[in-house]
């Protein structure tokens, strides 16, 4: 058990009746990240960036839904409250830690390519990556799977006690009467007006008459996806993947140049995969497989890492710690890809022996630039894994869920007389060997080549840490590529450098996945170890923060949820 964890409990629990919530706080950090403000309770917690979501969650957990139910009700809120990321024209991932049979299991609802894709669907004339394509275009919008998955989790591993159309009440509640816009749905919205105003049937939504945006403390009412939301309360996912909603999903997609078709979403099934596996000095990380990137390169980073001593605030560990990031998403680019596609040495990756030969590779004075770097040979070692939400109930049951529409507000289209904002989410495939996606990936090989029916790679990285078998840690991120860096610092924070799940959560962040040959780090992060790194060789970039980790830490003596402040409106719900 981490040691600050029982000193944060000297300050009192709150009592099991009463339902909590605290929102993430602006405190006085240095630079531009806010501190998170922990929040304790005894028998349930809710974590997520958007508090109305939150407080839905916790109200499931508090009138004898579990976990899974709460997720479930959080995922379909979110499509109302937090419509830049939270969604049902989109997919992801969600890993359930289940109590009483003491098993993770893993459910894949990612976003597929329709059949008629092709591997140069997204080149131009020249042969050459075509960004408008993938990212600006119906041809970027992959099958959603997030009505499946949810309601997969509900019927599968559900309490009993809610019907789905109960679990997604308050959401139609939300669409149907408005919601004031308010915290990162006012932030966001000027961003993204560009990308809605393109659509009429989105700007009709968003948009005032003049082009401007909804300002903050206007009404954001949604009826038509109040409309779909009932449909599938009535009718399951099926009301979401036949009938008029898909009919009028197909048309919308298609009228944008896309080549979804009935066929394709009468055709999505959700998966259940394996959860990839690793252990980090005495402590069992679990986390998401492939077609997600991030539970992979997590486990394969921590391999690398528990090599080294590593220290807080120090330039020398995290120059080791941008040196292995390298070498993790160098092997990202060349072998991951969708597995029922694709043959991936996981097990390679995941070796302690490959570790080695990585961590022996790296110098120990000075930056690697990413052309000295390549992919590694873990097929040796065969022998030997946006916007996130945690959930914790009364019984031990767990879920840390990560999905997404890509980009902020997905591709920017609303299906006309659906209100469900559609994803880009197929710029996630390598257009070409070499071609950079919106987050600047790239992939070197074929294993992420877009494709009939295939999943693209994913940087979704939702986790639970066990300790002596049970869980100790559910987290989780948004952010694209740096998704995984930032889960892998928050367990780096806790486990090597003791520190509170909120401080964990505060801490500066860095980032580098090999292209671009560049360090991104937050601005908190103190000009001494900027100006010692850059003496190392790494070229530095600060920008303000780009993603945030929302995350629940379970002790014997209760629970305490970490809303990460980076995203204004997060929220942490016990009771």
């Amino acid at each position: 058990m981490i040691r600050t964890t029982r000193r944060a409990f000297t300050l009192g629990l709150l009592a099991a009746s009463a339902l909590s919530s605290a929102r993430a706080q602006r405190g006085s950090t240095a630079g531009d990240v806010p501190r998170t403000v922990p929040v304790t309770a005894q028998s349930g917690m809710v974590v997520a960036q958007e508090a109305r979501a939150a407080r839905i969650g916790a109200d499931i957990l508090q009138r004898g839904g579990n976990a899974i139910d709460a997720a479930v009700a959080v995922g379909f809120a979110m499509a109302v409250t937090y419509p830049r990321a939270g969604n049902i024209g989109g997919g992801g991932f969600m890993l359930l830690h289940l109590a009483g049979q003491n098993r993770q299991v893993a459910i894949d609802y990612r976003e597929t390519a329709p059949a008629a894709t092709t591997p140069d669907v997204f080149l131009d004339a020249h042969g050459d990556a075509d960004p408008k394509k993938s990212r600006d275009h119906g041809l970027a919008i992959g099958v959603p799977g997030t009505v499946a998955g949810l309601a997969h989790a509900h019927t599968k591993y559900g309490s009993g006690h809610f019907t789905l159309a109960q679990l997604i009440e308050p959401a139609i509640a939300l669409a149907r009467n408005g919601i004031p816009v308010e915290a990162d749905v006012a932030d966001s919205l000027p961003q993204a007006t560009p990308r809605l105003a393109q659509w009429p049937a989105s700007a009709k939504i968003f948009l005032k008459a003049d082009g401007t945006p909804l300002a903050e403390g206007e009404m954001l009412v949604q009826r038509d996806l109040a409309a779909s939301l009932e449909a599938i309360a009535h009718n399951g996912a099926r009301g979401f993947y036949e009938g008029a909603t898909a009919q009028r999903i197909v048309a919308a997609v298609r009228k944008a140049g896309g080549l979804m078709t009935a066929a394709d979403l009468n055709n999505y099934r959700p998966i259940e995969r394996a959860a990839v596996r690793g252990t980090y000095r005495g402590h069992e990380i679990v986390s998401m497989p492939p077609p997600s990137s991030g539970g992979v390169l997590l486990i394969e980073m921590l391999n690398v890492l528990e090599g080294f001593a590593l220290r807080a605030d120090d330039p020398n560990s995290l120059h080791l710690l941008i040196e292995t990031m390298k070498r993790a998403y160098a092997d990202r680019a060349q072998f991951l890809g969708d597995p029922d596609f694709v043959t991936m040495p996981v097990a390679g990756l995941l070796s302690k022996r490959y570790a080695a030969t990585l961590r022996a590779s790296i110098d120990l004075q000075r930056a690697q630039a990413p052309r000295d770097i390549a992919a590694g040979n873990p097929f040796a070692f065969e022998g030997d894994n946006t916007t996130h939400f945690s959930v914790v109930d009364r019984l031990g049951n767990a879920v840390a869920n990560t999905y997404t529409l890509n980009q902020s507000y997905g591709v920017g289209l609303i299906a006309d007389g659906t209100g469900i904002l559609l994803n880009n989410e197929l710029d996630d495939f390598a257009a070409k060997p070499g071609a950079p996606n919106i987050f600047g990936l790239v992939g070197l090989g074929q294993a992420n080549a877009p494709g009939p029916g295939k999943r693209p790679l994913s940087s979704m990285t939702p986790t639970i840490v066990l300790k002596d078998g049970r869980p100790l840690l559910v987290t989780g991120a948004p952010g694209g590529s740096r998704i995984i860096t930032a889960v892998l610092q928050v367990l780096i924070n806790m486990i090597d450098h003791r520190m509170s799940v909120a401080d964990a959560v505060t801490a500066p962040r860095i980032h580098n996945q090999w292209l671009p040959d560049e360090v991104i780090v937050e601005r908190s992060l103190s000009a001494a170890i900027v100006q010692a790194l850059e003496a190392r060789g790494h070229r530095i970039i600060v920008r303000s923060p780009a993603t945030t980790v929302n995350s629940i830490l379970i002790t014997p003596a209760g629970l305490i949820g970490a809303a990460d402040a980076r995203t204004r409106g997060s929220l942490a719900a016990g009771y």
